[in-house]
Parts: C-alpha cells; structure tokens; sequence
C-alpha cells in the first residue's frame, strides 16, 4: 500500500524512527490484533495500537461498563455506564483514529468459536482478568499458531511476556502448568488494583505488539518481566520450554481446546442499569 498526505503526517513521528519508517507504517496499516477483554488492561492496549495505526483491531468483551470500571478502563466514560465494552471502545478507537477497521465480538469467547475468531489475526492479547479465559486463549494460540501478548495484574503488580509456541518457545502452561483453585490467587475485585498499573502493563502489551508488527527489537519470547509499583522495580524471570508440558510438551495429553473451568468461578456479568 502507499500512505497518502494526511497519513504520512499523522503518523510523522513514527515514521521518522529509522527502526520504522515508511515500510514499517504500511507494515502496521496492514496488521490485524485481536485484544481479547477491553477492561484495565484492553483499554491502553486498544488505545495505543489504535493510535499507532494498527489497521484492524478486533476487541471482544461481553459484559457493560459498570461505575467501578471507570478508575483504570481509561476507554470508557461516565455516560458510558451500562453500554456494552465493545460499543464504547468501538466508538472511542474510530474517533481517535478513522483509518482503522474496528472489529467487535460481544458475545462469550469460549471453546467453541474461539479458532475461528483467531484465524482472521496476526497476533493476539490477552487482556482478560480470570485464570479459564487466559488458559483458552494460550490453547487456541497454540492450535492455530498464533503469536501471544500475555498481560496480568493486581494490587500493585504486574506481568508481562510474549508466547511464540509456533516458532518453538515455551507456551503459558509451561509457565503455570494448570488453573490455580479459586481463593489462591485474589481477583482484581477481591485485592483491588491502581488504575496506573493496569495502564503501564496494558502498555507494555501494546509495545511488545507493535515489535512484533514491525520485527524490531528483542521482545519478551522466553522472558517474564515481573513490574512491582511501589519500589518501582522490575524484574525479569527466563521462562523455558517444559519438555512435560500437557500441550506443547514432548507427550502431549491436550489435542484439542476443552471448556476450562476454575471451581467456583463465575463470569462476571454486569446488569442493565434500571
């Protein structure tokens, strides 16, 4: 594709980055993320692929926003309360950028339509908040040999790291081998976030997307990057290929995408107002 007038000028600054360039903008206009949850972390993931040009995004979200929401799901408004997050976000992404194609599923992401879903991308992120959908999405990715931005936050804290299974890195499970039992890991709702966190991780999500678009630097394959607020530290942990591992491993025992569950979780579902 050639960038016209108008997109040269909006994407200057971009494009004036040597690692970038003309090549590296068309390159993006021409990409297709998939952001799965447009919550704390899908919002500055949505945002800033949106802004970079990232020519179709595709966001998923069944639930509406909620009053809580609006501390750290920097994509929705006040008058946005009891709207579906894909119409909110959808509305907010084509504002800020009509160059792009916004693509939205509002309806559950499980077993059943999740390969489908996926084989229209390039690469995918994890902006999900619960242990079954994140396991889901790293399977599916798996299967249909797709490049993983995996995010996570609480309290304080986050992580980050990228899963290239098609090209022979280590797979989440290799990371965390099966779903911990509900109560040993608290939930955003249980522990509580700040809002700055879920945008600094989200971010960095982003970033490591864009890399890859652009296949640029060294990403996070093979690297947990561990963020802690407070000291303001981070850390990085090498994650390896587990020859056991059930999906990717040696001997693998899961062929195909299974419903996951987490005893005693249940989707969040946020009513209509009134």
């Amino acid at each position: 594709m050639e960038l016209t007038e108008d997109q040269i000028y909006r994407y200057s600054r971009n494009i004036l980055l040597p690692e970038v360039g003309g090549v590296g903008q068309e390159r993006l206009l021409c990409s297709k993320i998939f952001c799965l949850g447009v919550g704390g972390l899908g919002s500055p993931i949505a945002l800033y692929l949106a802004a970079a040009g990232v020519g179709t995004l595709g966001v998923a979200d069944s639930d509406r926003v909620d009053i809580s929401n609006l501390q750290r799901q920097v994509l929705h408004y006040t008058n946005d309360i009891g709207r579906l997050k894909t119409h909110s976000a959808k509305e907010k992404l084509e504002q800020l950028n009509p160059d792009i194609k916004v693509n939205v599923y509002e309806e559950l992401i499980t077993e059943r339509n999740i390969r489908d879903i996926l084989r229209g991308y390039d690469i995918v992120i994890d902006g999900s908040d619960n242990f079954p959908t994140r396991y889901l999405l790293n399977d599916a990715c798996y299967f249909e040999k797709k490049t993983l931005v995996s995010g996570a936050i609480l309290g304080f804290e986050g992580q980050v790291s990228v899963f290239k299974t098609h090209a022979g890195g280590p797979c989440y499970r290799c990371l965390y081998p099966e779903i911990p039992p509900v109560g040993m890991i608290p939930s955003c709702q249980e522990a509580g976030i700040l809002g700055a966190v879920a945008g600094i991780i989200g971010t960095i999500q982003a970033l490591e997307a864009l890399k890859e678009v652009l296949q640029i630097g060294t990403t996070l394959e093979g690297r947990l990057l561990v963020f802690n607020a407070l000291p303001m530290h981070v850390t990085e942990v090498n994650i390896n290929k587990d020859p056991g591992c059930l999906l990717c491993g040696e001997n693998p025992s899961i062929h195909k995408i299974e419903r996951y569950e987490q005893p005693g979780y249940e989707p969040k579902r946020t009513p209509i107002p009134g």
